[in-house]
């Protein structure tokens, strides 16, 4: 059972702080990423199942919004300090040839990348302490590959699958093609995995799922990319198909819990934020379950790393 905690912010506070005007893509291209800093995190965890086992597997997922400059603000040493088994990135913001050889010959872990075709946009990366049997990159599909937005590891007894789900943007410009193109094909794509063995779902998955998941619902409620009612939507299916968002499960009613805040407004010291990162694990994988922690006090990207830890 995951570790009893204090909530992540009070509800307080949360009332008083300022409406976040905007989600990722839409307020951040503009501001400089915050300077690399745990801030006195414990990265130490003696989290069990259900069944009284402890740990042995640790996942961290983190939207650096741009590798290099997460890189120079010392964001790498983050993975000392969590030493996580496999670190899923999102926004990597970087083309292949341009990847950091820090980032490629990273000690202990084998490195993938995938990518955008655009220079300096979206793209993923995985870190893998073991090597997977086998990396997929994006979801067979071309018209959304071209984009770097997904990665797969496969390993004996599951997938871990990293994803940068596009934003549907100011004025709302993509989210045809967000729920209605990429949702659709991406849920496929998952069932298929879960069809052979138990898929591990992680990343910046641009949807704050349920009122409780960003600071003022009401009024970004169909207004603001990331919490519409067809993005809700298109995300309850994938709960309803077999999967399960392990932060919720663990902690159904954690008020102020979020992954994401604009560089506006001291949106992140007011915690005016959104939970725009999860784990979303395959049913069968919940008595697994050990913990999911939003590292909040990390500092490095206007996303925080989110870490899951499973018992397998």
């Amino acid at each position: 059972m995951p570790p009893k905690r204090k909530a992540a912010a009070s509800e307080a506070k949360t009332k008083k702080a300022k409406k976040a005007v905007s989600t990722e893509e839409e307020a951040t291209s503009d501001s400089p990423p915050a300077k690399a800093s745990s801030n006195g995190t414990d990265f130490t965890s003696e989290a069990k199942n259900k069944d009284g086992k402890s740990w042995n597997l640790k996942i961290s997922s983190w939207n650096v919004n741009g590798i290099r400059a997460w890189l120079k603000n010392n964001g790498i040493g983050y993975i000392g300090q969590e030493k996580p088994d496999v670190f899923c990135v999102q926004e990597t913001k970087c083309g292949k040839e341009k990847i950091p050889k820090e980032c490629e010959n990273l000690d202990g872990y084998h490195s993938y990348f995938n990518s955008a075709d655009k220079e300096g946009y979206a793209g993923t990366a995985l870190f893998s302490k073991a090597k997977p049997l086998n990396v997929k990159y994006g979801i067979g599909i071309e018209k959304h590959d071209d984009e770097g937005r997904a990665i797969t590891a496969e390993y004996d007894k599951y997938y871990v699958v990293t994803s940068y789900v596009p934003n549907s943007g100011k004025g709302l410009v993509r989210l045809n093609y967000r729920t209605r193109e990429w949702d659709k094909d991406l849920l496929n794509y998952l069932k298929d995995l879960d069809s052979k063995k138990p898929v591990i779902w992680c990343g910046d998955l641009n949807v704050a799922h349920k009122p409780i998941d960003l600071a003022n619902p009401k009024s970004n409620y169909n207004k603001t990319s990331g919490y519409t009612q067809a993005e809700i939507d298109e995300f309850s299916k994938v709960l309803e198909s077999g999967f399960v968002d392990s932060f919720r499960h663990l902690y159904p009613e954690e008020k102020g819990a979020y992954s994401f805040w604009t560089y506006m407004g001291n949106a992140r010291g007011k915690n005016v934020g959104w939970r725009l990162d999860y784990f979303v694990i395959s049913e069968r994988l919940v008595p697994n379950l050990c913990d999911n922690v939003i590292r909040s006090k990390v500092m490095g990207s206007d996303h925080c790393p989110i870490v899951l830890m499973l018992a397998m």
